[in-house]
This record gives structure tokens, C-alpha cells and sequence, in this order.
């Protein structure tokens, strides 16, 4: 469905919505478990929302991460009048220069951010019942700003309601495939750069044990996760970049994640690996929803094989993996990475929105509209990105 459709669509869906479906009541809960069975019941639903909005993913982030860097979890659930939930917000309360603000749980670890919606609400929802949502908030939490970032512009082909609210694009784009099904695997690949990379991985299967995997059990799940936590550091040290793997939580969170099975199948965050009987050859990690796969995190050897490119050779896997479960979309991850651009050849919207909610948000919105306007300006710029990498490895 085209943006355009799309749209269309919600405003078709509108007329048919009954006035007594609009929100008429607002949840907030400052405590994750006691939002879980309304959470739970909104994702069991028709619901639109990323897999970083799931509860198994974001409640061990807040336990092991977010409580840890002083992140107070702030729930806020919308209802119609039947009391049916019609969206979930879930999100931390920040503290910082007088101003106390809200943000979407996750951190730098969920690559989208978005509210989980009904999925019928989603298609008619209007600035105004945005408006009932966020005057809840400031009511009760005396809250002075809402930064909402790295939003998708569409999900699932249905637009984000939350592109109603003024909005700016975010410092970086997504690299993003689109896969059709029963497509011959040349659309997604090319003939040229199969034969490259089966090539190279000819090199890569001299070693006993040579496979590729997707870890479908707890012990596969801890061996490459022991791997990874080993080697990880190793490559961002070579980079001279710090270890954000090795921040307070980081590591207790990713193996709760990757060990916690899905109620569709598959796991909360999914491992796919190359390796032989003497090593993790590389990894690759991400979450999934039957429609997409978002890759998360990575790394691969340190050993002599890592000249045969042993991290392309495993994305390759990986897409004919999806495309093989009629996934439509696959993405490598928000960034700029010249190894993303060599399979993701389209570019996705990402947006930022901040609402201020009284005289101290609106100076705050103005100063962080006006930092992510520079790291853009930074991000597009080569000399001006180059200059900041050099003085990141300075001084990091």
C-alpha cells in the first residue's frame, strides 16, 4: 500500500468510527508489571506497534538498564469508553537541567520507537485524541516536554499517528530492503555478488562443523552469546570506540531478551550465526514479527578467516532466511554503514517529534530540535563526520 492509499484509508475508516469509541479514560502506570496484562492484551490484539515495543522486550531493558541509569517507567494507556484499550505509550520519565521529560523506553537499544496502537484506532486517530493523551500526562506527572525519536514514518505499510504532530527528520535514515514473496532471490541479490560471497564461503567451510543457524535452543542461545560478550570488545577496541555492551545492564538485558521465547514462535531477540566446530565464525542478532527483521547488533571473528568477509556471507543467510517466511521487509539497523548500503539500497524516513507541554518543554523542544538538526548536519557531511570521529576517538 502506497503512503498515499494509506492515508486515504484512515480518512475512508474515519466517518465510520463511533464518537463514543474516542478516548474517554487514561491510565497511568508508573510500575511495568502493572501494565503487563493490558500491554500483553493490546499485542495479542490487531495491534500496530514495532518488536521493540513488546513487554518481554522492553521489561527486562527498564529492569536491567533503565533502573539503572535512574529512568522511572511512566505506562500511560488510553481507552475508549468500553474501557478497550485503544493505545499503549510506554515510556521513561527523565529529569535533566529543570526540566522533567518523557521518552520511549529502550534507549539506544530499540532501533524504532512507536506507541502500540489498536490497529483500527490507529487508521482514524486524530491530532485531537492526541491531544486527550498528552493533557493527561502534564496533569498528572506535571511533565514539561515529550521527545519522541527515531520514529518510522509507516509501519507495515499503515501510517504512524504519531506523524500528525509537528515533526522533523531524525539524524539518521534506515537502510531498508523491500522483499517480495515468491520473488526470484536475484531481486534481493544479485547473481554477481551470490557467486562473490559463495566464493568466500567456500573458504570458511575448510574447518569441520561449518554451518549456518538460526539458535533455536538455550544452549545454542548461551554459546553464541558467550561468544559475542567475548569478541565484541575485542572489535570495538580496533575501532577505538567504547563498549556500550559493557554499560551497567547491558549484557544481563540482551541474554533475558534472546533467551525468552516469543508466543509466535522464535525469540524476543533472534541469533543467527556462522560458525565451525573450534569457533563463532560471525553473528548477527534481531528482532522479528513475521513481516520484518530488524538487526540490532553484531560482531565476527578476530581470527585469520574474517578476510573472507564472513559477516556479508551471514546477512546473506539471513535474507534468504525471511524471504523464505514471506517476510516483506528487512532492515540492517539505523546508520550510515557502507556494508548496509551494499544490500539495503532504499533509505526510510526516520522522524523525531517534541511536544512541549508548558514554558519550560517549549525551551527545552526548541534546544533538542536544534541538537538533532546538527548531528544531521554532521551525519551528511563527510568532512564535518569525519572530524567527529576523530575527535569521538580522542576524547571517548
Amino acid at each position: 500500500m502506497t503512503m498515499a492509499a494509506a492515508i486515504e484509508s484512515r480518512n475512508a475508516g474515519a466517518s465510520a468510527w463511533s464518537k463514543s469509541s474516542r478516548i474517554a479514560a487514561v491510565d497511568i502506570f508508573a510500575d511495568i508489571d502493572q501494565a503487563e496484562t493490558v500491554w500483553r492484551s493490546l499485542e495479542n490484539q490487531h495491534h500496530l506497534s514495532t518488536p521493540y515495543q513488546r513487554f518481554d522486550f522492553l521489561r527486562p531493558w527498564q529492569q536491567k538498564v533503565g533502573t539503572r541509569e535512574g529512568l522511572t517507567p511512566l505506562v500511560v494507556v488510553a481507552y475508549d469508553l468500553d474501557r478497550v484499550p485503544l493505545l499503549l505509550l510506554p515510556l521513561v520519565l527523565k529529569q535533566g537541567w529543570g526540566v522533567r521529560s518523557a521518552h520511549f523506553m529502550g534507549g539506544k537499544h530499540a532501533t524504532f520507537n512507536m506507541a502500540i496502537w489498536n490497529r483500527d484506532f490507529a487508521a482514524v486517530a486524530s491530532r485531537a485524541d492526541l491531544d486527550v493523551v498528552f493533557a493527561a500526562i502534564h496533569q498528572r506527572e506535571s511533565i514539561d516536554l515529550l521527545a519522541f525519536q527515531q520514529q518510522p514514518l509507516t509501519w507495515q505499510d499503515l501510517p504512524n499517528p504519531f506523524a500528525l504532530l509537528p515533526h522533523q527528520t531524525s539524524a539518521n535514515d534506515c537502510p531498508v530492503m523491500a522483499m517480495m514473496p515468491g520473488a526470484s532471490e536475484t531481486t534481493r541479490i544479485s547473481h554477481s555478488m551470490r557467486q562473490r560471497l559463495k566464493t568466500k564461503e567456500r573458504k570458511l567451510k575448510a574447518p569441520p562443523g561449518y554451518r549456518y543457524l538460526l539458535a533455536d535452543s538455550d544452549a545454542d542461545v548461551k554459546r553464541l552469546l558467550d561468544a559475542f560478550f567475548r569478541i565484541k570488545p575485542l572489535r570495538m577496541a580496533e575501532q577505538k570506540l567504547p563498549n556500550v555492551f559493557a554499560e551497567p545492564g547491558v549484557e544481563d538485558f540482551i541474554r533475558d531478551a534472546c533467551i525468552t521465547p516469543r508466543v509466535d514462535g522464535g525469540r524476543v531477540i533472534e541469533i543467527h550465526a556462522l560458525e565451525n566446530d573450534s569457533e563463532v565464525i560471525a553473528l548477527f542478532a534481531g528482532v522479528a514479527d513475521g513481516y520484518r527483521f530488524s538487526m540490532m547488533f553484531n560482531t565476527y571473528t578476530v581470527s585469520a578467516v574474517s578476510r573472507y568477509s564472513p559477516g556479508l556471507i551471514l546477512i546473506r543467510h539471513i535474507i534468504d532466511h525471511y524471504a523464505e517466511h514471506g517476510y516483506r521487509t528487512l532492515d540492517l539497523g539505523i546508520g550510515s554503514d557502507s556494508y548496509k548500503k551494499l544490500f539495503c539500497k532504499a533509505d526510510e524516513p526516520i522522524f523525531d517529534c517534541f511536544v512541549p507541554l508548558g514554558p519550560r518543554g517549549s525551551a527545552a523542544a526548541i534546544a533538542m530540535s536544534a541538537a538533532n538538526r546538527s548531528k544531521r548536519l554532521v551525519k551528511r557531511n563527510p568532512a564535518l563526520l569525519l572530524l567527529a570521529q576523530k575527535l569521538r576517538r580522542a576524547f571517548g
